[in-house]
């Protein structure tokens, strides 16, 4: 019986060393590694961007594929980027976040507090990557602290500069003593509220115009001038950047100088814009990307506060409307578009 068993044993070998050596004749054994290496490599991760924006071609998405890009993420090759775009329709976002969620993606990527919030609500286990996770992630509920958000929701604060675009406007233009501010009722009350605390210590009588839609922006406009403002302060909101375009138009039309948050407005004819580099956040907003991609959580990624904020000046637009740009101003602005 032992003697059968040794046969057996080296009848089983001499078949393994035949089929090794047949293996090495063919050139597999070379080439086994780089097709293991490829099958690794063709895991294509899927990413949701959800946002009230209305282009996935806006600079801010484009800012967040080239960072991903550099890190070795490339859209169509081993990720595949999902757009759910709200085109400044807030109530459409809820069904867009169920719907990532649904497919599923591997990671959300937002780029507003409302978004955040929205997606949030739709996931608690994908992990969520904010270019803007609102002004207060902790008090919101979103992070249980900057440093160990705790959940699956990273990203970077913004921060609340309304009251400091009412002192831009007001010492570009000292002679003003009555302005408006386009709000639109679906966002955040915050910004609304610093802008009304700003106006009362410059000694400006302020008048709040409510703007929930595309459509109401004419209007919003018609009664503003109507109740005598001298100028513009146009909030936050991501509606109102879809609308830039028309808003900067309306205000040359009417004559009224406005200050407005992202570069954009400025870029596109605003008089002055003054805020947080939304392109520089979904640069940086790539790289959390990439470490959660790599087996990284969120909950131990910090929520990171923003470190530029960029003033524009428009001069073509001031001559246009005959302001004078003080000079204090223009030694500040990280920008000044002739």
């Amino acid at each position: 019986m032992k003697t059968g068993n040794r046969g057996g044993q080296r009848r089983r070998r001499d078949l393994l060393e035949l089929s090794a050596a047949a293996f090495l004749a063919s050139g597999a054994a070379a080439t086994w590694p780089i097709a293991a290496r490829a099958q690794q490599l063709a895991k294509v991760f899927r990413i949701g961007i959800l946002s009230p924006a209305g282009s996935p071609s806006t600079k801010a998405f484009g800012a967040l594929r080239e960072g991903l890009r550099a890190l070795g993420y490339i859209d169509g090759v081993n990720i595949a980027i999902e757009y759910r775009l709200a085109a400044g329709d807030y109530d459409r976002l809820p069904a867009m976040a169920a719907d990532l969620v649904g497919l599923p993606v591997d990671l959300i990527v937002t780029d507003s507090g409302i978004a955040t919030q929205i997606a949030q609500q739709a996931t608690r286990t994908i992990p969520i990557v904010a270019a803007t996770i609102g002004e207060d992630p902790v008090g919101a509920g979103r992070a249980a602290s900057l440093a160990h958000p705790g959940g699956n929701v990273t990203g970077f604060t913004g921060f609340n500069l309304a009251g400091k675009r009412v002192e831009l406007l007001k010492e570009t233009l000292p002679e003003v003593s009555r302005i408006a501010a386009l709000w639109n009722p679906a966002m955040r009350m915050s910004s609304l509220q610093a802008t009304e605390e700003a106006a009362r210590a410059l000694s400006l009588q302020l008048r709040p115009i409510a703007v929930a839609a595309p459509d109401e922006i004419p209007t919003g406009f018609e009664a503003a001038v109507a109740s005598g403002v001298e100028a513009l302060v146009v909030l936050p909101d991501g509606m109102f950047w879809n609308e830039r375009i028309r808003i900067v138009a309306l205000a040359a039309q009417y004559r009224l100088p406005a200050i407005y948050e992202e570069r954009e407005y400025a870029n596109d004819g605003g008089l002055i814009s003054y805020g947080r580099n939304v392109s520089e956040n979904f640069r940086q907003a790539a790289g959390y990307v990439a470490r959660i991609l790599k087996g990284a959580k969120p909950s131990d990624l910090p929520v990171q506060r923003p470190t530029r904020f960029d003033l524009v000046v428009n001069l073509k637009t001031a001559r246009a409307l005959g302001v004078t740009i003080p000079e204090s101003i223009l030694a500040r602005a990280d920008e000044v578009i002739e």
